[in-house]
């Protein structure tokens, strides 16, 4: 039986809400402005509305509730006291207008955290103006444009990506006006150093790169890419999205990197998924800091004060504050002695499932991964990666990325993070095992999964088409699903 939606528990003259007399005096709309229908409104009770959402939540799939491998993600659990600080009183009702002498513990947080997050990564220091990590790597491309025009170098249009990225790179450097060149990846995975020399001339403002890359594997060769790039007049952008991989263990900076951004919302104890809240914490070398977009915090005789420095502004208000607060949580109660060990541990777990399934799932990079291992499907090819994924369900495990990266034509993409213990990890394995058997054996199990799933698999093509919207189109509809 499935559960009734709220429009079909609607009955006349029920409501759920008892509304006071306005205040307002009546006021004359505009005739244009107005309905000339009344609003087709479900008419419910108030336990009717609670338990349609209660159950519509517990429909809902989050870390919370079990191990979730979305590769290249970092959905990790994150520590509940980390949110209760961020929810104090004194920091949930902070208002972006307030003075600054009202304001000053939080610009601490914000000084401290960028402070923190500098001596992780190498950086000299950090914004946390942009929103998102796609608004992150848009205000570090802007620095990078910004810095070539004040050298009155307007030749520079252009930005390499590898073919590997993630998809935000090459959109981001649309959106910033650069012409995008993508440069190819070896066998191994990274980046083909001979591929890049040729592309290298006065055109070329910088190169987008992740490290550990998507595929899951170092960049080994990347003190040689970097050389390149600096003999060539370009800079060197980081994209932080794998940054769980290398935390407190590598320093980008160290690697050549000039511009960064952090996905703190992935890496620095923020629930990650739904459209946010975020924080794209982008950073640069010395060289690099009087770009960061304003406005920027300064410590001067013990007090905190905010700056502009730079042509450049991204946001209205300077960031999300709950999110750099976590982080700031986060980061101090691992501390410095503990903080590598996230790193270690995301390496050590996605090693474990790289070798535990390396029989039954092709592995086409048989090296040694960090936070993330890629497979290209079944050894089996009596089913899909999209199979898999599919049957997944039935077992009750978020499925992992999958078709992604575009390296390879079946790809599995499992990142684990640090969190998990073995114990989840010998379930998430014992069960992809089970499913590469009935793929071997009944693949038919699989090409129809799920089955326990209120929505069973849909038509990918006509869900794009023809989208159900609404209620009555889900009635109408719903002897399908």
């Amino acid at each position: 039986m499935y559960d009734k939606l709220i429009y079909e528990l609607s009955k006349p003259a029920r409501i759920a809400y008892s509304l006071p007399k306005s205040e307002v005096k009546e006021y004359k709309i505009d005739k244009d402005l107005t309905r000339s229908t009344s609003l087709d409104l479900a008419s419910v009770s108030e336990l009717d509305v609670v338990r349609h959402y209660t159950k519509l939540s517990l429909k809902n799939f989050g870390v919370d509730q079990g191990f979730y491998p979305l590769g290249s993600c970092t959905m990790k659990y994150n520590p509940k006291i980390n949110e209760e600080i961020a929810n104090l009183p004194n920091f949930k009702n902070i208002h972006p207008l307030q003075s600054e002498d009202s304001s000053q513990g939080l610009m601490q947080i914000y000084y401290e955290t960028s402070k923190m997050l500098a001596e992780i990564t190498g950086m000299a220091e950090f914004s946390f103006n942009p929103f998102a990590g796609a608004h992150g790597e848009l205000t570090g491309l802007m620095i990078m444009k910004q810095y070539h025009l004040n050298r009155g170098d307007t030749k520079r249009t252009k930005v390499i990506v590898p073919d590997s990225a993630h998809g935000t790179n090459p959109a981001s450097s649309a959106l910033c006006g650069f012409e995008v060149v993508q440069v190819a990846s070896k066998a191994n995975g990274t980046v083909d150093i001979e591929a890049l020399k040729p592309l290298l001339d006065d055109t070329v403002a910088g190169i987008m790169m992740t490290n550990p890359n998507t595929v899951g594997i170092f960049e080994s060769e990347i003190l040689e890419i970097a050389k390149l790039m600096r003999e060539n007049g370009s800079l060197l952008y980081y994209d932080g999205a794998n940054l769980n991989a290398i935390l407190g263990v590598a320093k980008p900076a160290l690697m050549g990197f000039d511009i960064m951004h952090i996905n703190l919302h992935k890496t620095f104890s923020t629930p990650h998924g739904g459209g946010g809240p975020g924080s794209g914490a982008v950073g640069v070398k010395a060289s690099l800091v009087d770009l960061l977009p304003n406005p920027r915090i300064k410590l001067e005789n013990g007090k905190y004060h905010f700056v502009s420095t730079s042509p450049l502004r991204v946001s209205g208000f300077y960031g999300n504050a709950n999110v750099v607060i976590k982080a700031w949580c986060y980061i101090l109660s691992l501390g410095k002695e503990n903080i590598a060990s996230v790193a270690k541990y995301a390496v050590l777990n996605a090693n474990y499932i790289k070798e535990s399934l390396k029989d039954y799932y092709k592995l086409p990079i048989a090296n040694i991964c960090k936070h993330e291992v890629v497979f290209d499907g079944l050894i089996s090819e009596k089913a899909t990666t999209l199979d898999v994924a599919k049957r997944l369900l039935d077992y009750g495990y978020h499925p992992p990325t999958i078709y992604f990266p575009l390296l390879f034509h079946q790809a599995l993409m499992i990142e684990p993070t640090e969190n998990e213990s073995k114990e989840t990890l010998d379930e998430f394995i014992e069960c992809l095992i089970k499913i590469a058997k009935e793929a071997e054996e009944n693949p038919e199990i699989l090409h129809n999964a799920p089955h326990t799933t209120i929505v069973k698999r849909l038509d990918d093509v006509l869900a794009a088409r023809r989208p159900i919207l609404t209620y009555k189109d889900y009635l109408q509809n719903k002897d399908t699903f």
